[in-house]
């Protein structure tokens, strides 16, 4: 049987789900095309340490292509999808620039995850950027590190409290493991860096509307992970939803907050899947599934990941990575039985294999189903799964290698600004001499900003 004949499977994103559907069809007489707007699969557990310097983007992500590079079965495609016809069992993306290019199915697997939700205040976003990408994490860690650099160069000392002043919002594992990376940050990374600030002086304070934070694992493991925080200077907040956001100041509660740095880390949102289906969805926006994770009335789609919603137990499944790949590793064998003539796999079962959080250097909480740990072993035992599930052996060489050296000296290996120069600012540098030109010193005594300008290009 030749290529054109096989069933087609299209899968729709590179992330967890949709890369543990594709390996569970890789000896399925099929072919797979796997479609995401990103050439590379993100380990999004590890993306905060990219947006607090202790990571660079290549540790946590490598190409979906190489990571499938063996599983001939496999073409992947960079487009993006822009929408479904569903009754012409055909895919919509934007492809070599041309809108709407169709990719033609017999099965399709929706993989197309999340991202954050502002819970109605979209005008929060342009002063409180979140992070589900790579470009997100770079450019929470240009804010994060430039708000130092601001200070340094600052000349007014009052002014320094409120350029250090950091704001996360949201006490999810997300939240609790950035403020802890960003106490380190200050504690210990940049301690020494600077001349005219202590960093150590910056203010890191984490928001949580709920009663508590990491309001998933119990309580007693929740009050361990406050505690953690508050020992390196981390002031949490809970109870006291965030009303306001503006370039200067952050309103929690009735509190009104200097602040020029806010990172955004509470709730997400699905992708527009089940528009482009009309299918049923929940409250959040995720399409409801039946027992084998497809879509009602359509044996052929099935949704899986963040955009799925599937009970077990009375209650929806949470929006984890260890839910994503079951239900990908799961989807996939229903898929390969039907095509095979097999008889199809029981309904679905998520096994919960625990929850884990890390707060900083050397500890952390671990919640499953027969442990509850905290400390150092916890944290090995984070480290050790984090390890493992990293997308290719390169990144666990490179995150292991760095892991040891910043555990061991405090370093960081991507304190970078990397930021795209405005054509303001690129028209605003000095014209190129069209005289002979004066000596070093004179420069530097006339033109003083310029010398700082080309400084920090140099950095």
């Amino acid at each position: 049987m030749t290529e054109n004949q096989l069933p087609h499977i299209v899968i729709v994103g590179g992330g967890f789900g949709g890369l543990a559907a594709a390996r569970a069809l890789r000896n399925a007489p099929l072919h797979v095309t796997l479609i995401d707007r990103a050439n590379h699969h993100l380990f999004q557990p590890l993306l905060y340490q990219v947006a607090t310097a202790t990571l660079a983007p290549g540790d946590i992500a490598a190409p979906i292509r190489h990571i499938l590079r063996k599983q001939r079965n496999v073409t992947v495609g960079m487009a993006e999808v822009t929408g479904l016809d569903v009754a012409g069992r055909r895919v919509l993306g934007n492809y070599l620039g041309k809108p709407d290019w169709p990719f033609g199915y017999d099965y399709l697997i929706l993989a197309t995850g999340a991202t954050h939700s502002y819970f109605g205040h979209n005008e929060f976003a342009p002063f409180a950027p979140g992070m589900k990408t790579l470009v997100d994490a770079e450019s929470v860690r240009a804010k994060v590190l430039k708000a130092f650099e601001t200070a340094e160069i600052e000349e007014d000392p009052s002014k320094h409290k409120d350029l250090l002043t950091f704001v996360l919002v949201g006490g999810g594992p997300t939240g609790v493991e950035m403020s802890g990376a960003m106490a380190e940050l200050r504690r210990f990374t940049l301690k020494s860096d600077f001349r005219r600030i202590d960093p150590e002086r910056a203010r890191i304070i984490l928001a949580e509307a709920g009663p508590r934070i990491l309001a998933t694992f119990p309580e007693e493991l929740s009050r361990k992970a406050q505690a953690r925080l508050e020992s390196v200077g981390v002031e949490v907040r809970t109870g006291q939803p965030v009303k306001q956001i503006d370039e200067a100041t952050v309103v929690i509660g009735d509190e009104r907050i200097p602040c020029r740095t806010v990172i955004w880390t509470a709730g997400v949102t699905p992708s527009p899947a089940g528009k482009w289906l009309n299918a049923p969805m929940d409250r959040a926006g995720r399409v409801r599934v039946g027992p084998d994770c497809s879509v009602p009335g359509h044996p052929e789609i099935f949704v899986i990941g963040d955009t799925a919603s599937l009970d077990q137990g009375g209650k929806p499944l949470p929006g984890v990575a260890q839910v994503a790949m079951q239900q990908g590793h799961y989807v996939g064998k229903v898929i390969s039985s039907r095509v095979s003539g097999r008889p199809s796999p029981p309904p679905f079962r998520y096994f919960d294999k625990g929850n884990m959080a890390v707060i900083g250097r050397g500890f952390a909480i671990l919640d499953s189903r027969v442990i509850k740990m905290s400390g150092l072993p916890a944290w090995l035992a984070w480290a050790t799964i984090h390890l493992l599930y990293l997308p290719a052996f390169g990144n666990r060489l490179r995150v292991w290698t760095q892991a040891m050296w910043s555990y061991v000296t405090h370093q960081r290996s991507s304190q970078l600004i990397v930021e795209p120069r405005s054509p303001a600012a690129v028209s605003t540098e000095a014209p190129a001499p069209t005289e002979a030109p004066v000596s070093t010193k004179a420069q530097i005594s006339a033109e003083p900003s310029q010398v700082i300008q080309s400084a920090s290009a140099l950095k």
